[in-house]
């Protein structure tokens, strides 16, 4: 046996690591770490939740608007109160641009490095040589299709500005509604753009990756678990929230169940928290970090629903939805992604066209002096949730269980694996020094270890922090 591990691993959003065990030439097991604590449940406590929405978006910079919308969704939840309909459309068009940056970056600057042969220079040095097998000709249309989405996940990400204000971390979406009006010049730019990205997204993206799963036809054999998935719902229909374009759901063995929140406990028996008397829903969650915990590997706590380990992301909603059942593998898992970031494409062209230029964008409230509230959608990797609640009308407890903590999170208090260990498990690895079978599996989740982990300490546990 040999174990062989990869920390940071590259190209996966942020700092996180995995260590596998091989044992003749396959992956027998697999621990699966965050390894980077930043507080933002205990910077929360005490503030405004009317900041909520802009502080929480910082937890990521590639999917900064699906966090604002949730806290968004929490406080209106807690307010009892529902944005104007404009203010719906606008929220669903800037969180519709910033997954269409982040599928279109994943496939080509994160993943389709593992499959390429690239040219011999920074930043593609040193890196692995092995298992190249596109023909010359189809190798060089994606290298230069990989430097065409550098300007589309560009032009995605200034369709998020022209409504949100900015981008990363938008200004746009807030607790009763949006803030930047839908003026007949935004619009247009923002449809010229729209129409740029969804050109891409046809014409090279859609068959680049079944060029890429035609070569590589193994990847649907490979990283492949149980078909054991979660979606809360992404975009909501009207401002009344009733039903999803996206609809939620959970899926356990296969088989599609009615979402039920109560169902969702988060483990802590392998993660560096204090022990719990046992699995605690996020409604009643604490986060008392302890660095220093025995038999501790993550600074991920491990969600589980119903007691099972699920995976959330495109092929989760897709699965859900209907439109894509063939297979739960590494594959399956990109072209998903491809498909959905299309479907995507199209529904934003519709909303642009239901658009009213003098229509309200927002609703004004009062915020409750004792609340509680949920906020739940669909992000660019999974489900994405804020339990928020409010004493003295201020922040009292605030909970985030995000889409890679599903998908990344370690073992849990069963000592069952999650979603990427599972994955990883019976993977071959042709050869030990070069194994990028590894970084395949991994990255056909999209993880994004800093949403999961939510201050870097020099070895030391977390005690107090003053902000």
């Amino acid at each position: 046996m040999k174990k062989i591990v990869i920390g940071p691993l590259t190209r996966a959003n942020n700092s996180c690591a995995v260590e596998v065990t091989v044992e003749n030439k396959k992956v027998i097991d697999a621990h699966c770490s965050g390894i980077f604590f930043r507080g933002f449940e205990l910077i929360l406590q005490g503030k405004d939740p009317r900041d909520a929405a802009y502080l929480t978006e910082r937890i990521c910079g590639i999917c900064s608007s699906l966090h604002g919308a949730a806290a968004s969704y929490a406080l209106e939840d807690a307010a009892g109160i529902k944005p104007p309909r404009n203010a719906n459309i606008l929220r669903n068009l800037i969180i519709g641009a910033d997954i269409l940056q982040n599928h279109v970056r994943h496939l080509y600057l994160f993943s389709l490095v593992d499959y390429l042969v690239l040219p011999e220079r920074a930043p593609f040095v040193p890196g692995y040589t092995k298992d190249k097998r596109l023909e010359k000709k189809k190798n060089d249309t994606m290298v230069q299709n990989m430097h065409l989405a550098l300007e589309v996940s560009r032009l995605a990400h200034e369709m998020v500005a022209l409504l949100g204000g900015k981008a990363p971390f938008p200004h746009g979406i807030l607790a009763g509604g949006a803030t930047v009006p839908p003026s007949t010049d935004v619009v247009m730019n923002f449809r010229s753009k729209l129409q740029k990205v969804n050109r891409f997204i046809q014409n090279q993206m859609v068959s680049d990756v079944y060029i890429l799963a035609d070569a590589y036809s193994d990847y649907f054999e490979l990283g492949q678990r149980a078909p054991n998935m979660l979606e809360y719902g992404l975009f909501p229909c009207t401002e009344q929230d009733q039903e999803r374009y996206f609809p939620g759901g959970a899926v356990l063995n296969g088989q599609i169940q009615k979402l039920d929140l109560s169902l969702i406990k988060e483990h802590t028996a392998r993660s560096w928290y204090a022990a719990e008397s046992g699995p605690r829903n996020p409604s009643g969650g604490r986060t008392v970090p302890e660095r220093e915990k025995e038999d501790a590997y993550s600074w991920i706590k491990a969600p589980r629903y119903s007691g099972v380990p699920l995976e959330g992301g495109p092929l989760a909603r897709l699965w859900i939805k209907g439109d894509y059942r063939k297979g739960t593998s590494t594959m399956d898992r990109m072209i998903a992604r491809a498909l959905e970031a299309q479907k995507v494409g199209a529904l934003m062209e519709s909303w642009l066209d239901e658009l009213e230029p003098e229509g309200r964008i927002f609703l004004p409230f009062e915020v409750p002096k004792n609340a509680e509230g949920i906020g739940i959608t669909g992000a660019m990797r999974g489900p994405l949730g804020h339990w928020l609640r409010i004493e003295n009308g201020r922040i009292a407890q605030y909970q985030i269980i995000t889409p890679s903590a599903w998908n990344f999170s370690p073992r849990d208090n069963q000592n069952c694996r999650g979603p990427v260990e599972e994955a990883l498990i019976g993977i071959p690895i042709a050869d030990e020094k070069q194994p990028i079978e590894i970084g395949r599996v991994i990255r056909a989740f999209d993880i994004c270890s800093s949403c999961s982990t939510h201050l870097i300490t020099m070895g030391k546990p977390v005690g107090e922090m003053i902000i």
